[in-house]
């Protein structure tokens, strides 16, 4: 059943699943110019510690109030920043922390980067995940094997898509950036 439901949720031009995965799940609402709340269905039999790892950190709140600090416009929207990323804090350092954990190694597979896919994000190094992580847009195959994929939007990839989007060629989030309110996990 697993295997038929990723086959579903992988294979381009099948239809988008917006149906409960297995579990976990992580759920994340989200305020500002988005609102509602987004369900990821996470893929521990692809990256296990990055799944235990984003796990640890949504079960201690450590993304509670964190922004969207980088949204680029048929790209991605990333978060995460444990750090710097805190709603109130210096926006100016968002995206250029992590957790107090070490960082996690890769787990490239060849799960793609599509509509909805959920990858890591990272420093130059391969082995330098730790907390921050992505939303795709649109496909980006030119990060296939090249980031962690761990997780697929399976409900409110609307709410995904209404992100405030950044400015520039980084796409850094001007203003006041969109946030995660809660972030929890369900089985």
């Amino acid at each position: 059943m697993r295997k038929l439901l990723l086959a579903a949720l992988f294979t381009p031009g099948l239809a988008f699943a917006q149906e409960d995965g297995p579990g976990p799940n992580l759920v994340i609402d989200v305020e500002g110019e988005a609102s509602g709340t987004i369900v990821i269905d996470l893929l521990p039999e692809v990256a296990p510690q990055h799944v235990e790892r984003i796990t640890a950190l949504a079960e201690a709140g450590a993304y509670d109030d964190v922004v969207f600090h980088r949204v680029i416009d048929g790209f991605m929207a990333q978060t995460g920043d444990v750090e710097f990323g805190k709603m109130g804090g210096d926006m100016g350092m968002a995206g250029r922390g992590g957790s107090e954990l070490p960082d996690v190694p890769a787990e490239f597979s060849d799960v793609p980067f599509e509509r909805g896919t959920v990858g890591m994000a990272r420093a130059a190094s391969p082995d330098s995940a730790n907390s921050q992580f992505f939303i795709m847009f649109d496909e980006g195959s030119f990060l296939n094997g090249q980031y962690t994929v761990f997780g697929r939007v399976i409900e409110g990839m609307d709410v995904v898509d209404a992100i405030k989007r950044g400015e520039g060629q980084n796409g850094a989030v001007i203003g006041e950036p969109d946030r995660m309110v809660s972030v929890t996990v369900t089985e």
